[in-house]
Parts: structure tokens; C-alpha cells; sequence
């Protein structure tokens, strides 16, 4: 079984797979102070929880955007597991040409996003398909896959979470409020006004950046 760990800046997700079927997934927040041992242990819990012997997993993958929980879990896979994983970054081989002004700048979470919506929209009918893919974590980005399977960039943007509690915490008289969508673009209270703001906002933003991005590009 494979392992693949995503490490983001608010939540680590976890898939198990069997071959290229995902079986089970999970996350967990990204606490910098815990140690490879305590995420040992939270991982052979959960794997226990459901029905999968740890020594099951004989491969890890790991993209990380955090550089100090990087070695942690580089740490854990090879103390709990015995296996040394394999670390998205530089040097390692995605099969996607990376087409940014310097490729080590681009995050281990956007190569991975762009290898696996290139190949899941390719495998659909057999054929290349140029993809954008949007991702909605800490920040919301954008990236731009060529119908040759060429990463060519994109676009990163505050994430929903961060700007909510920015609002909160900037504006002395805004509550902090739950992240629903309301019935109208039009609110009428002071908390229907902001979740307006919000979810339609930043779904304006999408549509926006995806038709302007979709101008630019030599393919549909």
C-alpha cells in the first residue's frame, strides 16, 4: 500500500492507496511542535481504526509546503515504517516539464496538483487535455497545465479562511462568522452581509481568474 502525505501550512491530508485506487483518507492539523513519535502514534491509531496493519504500508510519498514538518514526517516514515519516502522538490522526477521563470520556487502541493489533473483529465478519453486546476487550502492558487503535460505557472491568491479571520480581526465592529453560503448576493444583516462577501466573492474570483487565464492560453 501507498502512503501519500500532503503537508499544508493548516492540515496535513493523508491517502492510502492500492494500486491507484484511493482507499482511505484522513488529516491531521500541521503542528510544528509535535514530534515524528507523536505523529507515529496518531498515524497507527487512525491506520488501526480502519482495519490497516501499519506494516501494510510499503511506500511513502510526501509534498510538503512546511519546511520544519518536512523532516518530521521524513522522520516518522523512517522510524514507525522503515521506509524512506519520496519528497516532491526539486531533482525529483514528475515527468512534467516545469516552465516557470525558476522551477524551485514552485510549491511541492502545485507540482503535484498539476501532475495529477493533467493525468486524471488525460486518462478520461485517452486524450491530452490542457487543465486548470484551483486548489482551496491556506491560499487559494491556480495552475496552468499545457496540453503537453507542461506546467507553464499560475496564480496564488489569500485563502477564504485567511481572509475571513483578516476581516474579523481587522475590523473591530465585524463578528467572526461561519463560512456558508446565504440565500442572496444581497444581505441583510451584518453576518449574511460578510458570508456574501465571502462565498460569492471569492467564487467571482474563480470564474474571473479561470475566463482571464482561458483568454491567455492557446487552448480551451
Amino acid at each position: 500500500m501507498l502512503l501519500a502525505i500532503d503537508v499544508g501550512n493548516t492540515q496535513a491530508v493523508f491517502g492510502i492507496f492500492e494500486g491507484n485506487v484511493l482507499q482511505h483518507d484522513f488529516r491531521l492539523s500541521s503542528e510544528s511542535r509535535r514530534t515524528y513519535d507523536e505523529y507515529g502514534v496518531l498515524l497507527r491509531e487512525i491506520l488501526h481504526d480502519r482495519g490497516i496493519a501499519i506494516e501494510a504500508i510499503d511506500r511513502v510519498v510526501l509534498a510538503s509546503v512546511v519546511p520544519p514538518l518536512t523532516k518530521v514526517y521524513q522522520d516518522m516514515s523512517t522510524s514507525r515504517l522503515g521506509i524512506e519516502p519520496v519528497v516532491v522538490g526539486p531533482g525529483v522526477r514528475t515527468g512534467m516539464p516545469i516552465l516557470y521563470d525558476n522551477p524551485r520556487e514552485v510549491g511541492a502541493d502545485r507540482i503535484v496538483n498539476g501532475v495529477a489533473g493533467y493525468e486524471r483529465f488525460r486518462n478520461e478519453d485517452g486524450g491530452p487535455h490542457g487543465v486548470i486546476i484551483v486548489d482551496f487550502g491556506t491560499a487559494t492558487t491556480f495552475d496552468v497545465v499545457s496540453p503537453k503535460g507542461e506546467y507553464l505557472g499560475g496564480a496564488i491568491a489569500p485563502g477564504v479562511f485567511i481572509a475571513t479571520e483578516a476581516l474579523y480581526q481587522k475590523a473591530s465592529k465585524l463578528p467572526r462568522v461561519d463560512l456558508k453560503v446565504p440565500s442572496s448576493t444581497i444581505g441583510k444583516t451584518t453576518v449574511t452581509s460578510m458570508q456574501a462577501g465571502i462565498m460569492y466573492g471569492y467564487v467571482g474570483l474563480v470564474d474571473g481568474m479561470v475566463e482571464r487565464m482561458r483568454t491567455e492560453l492557446p487552448f480551451s
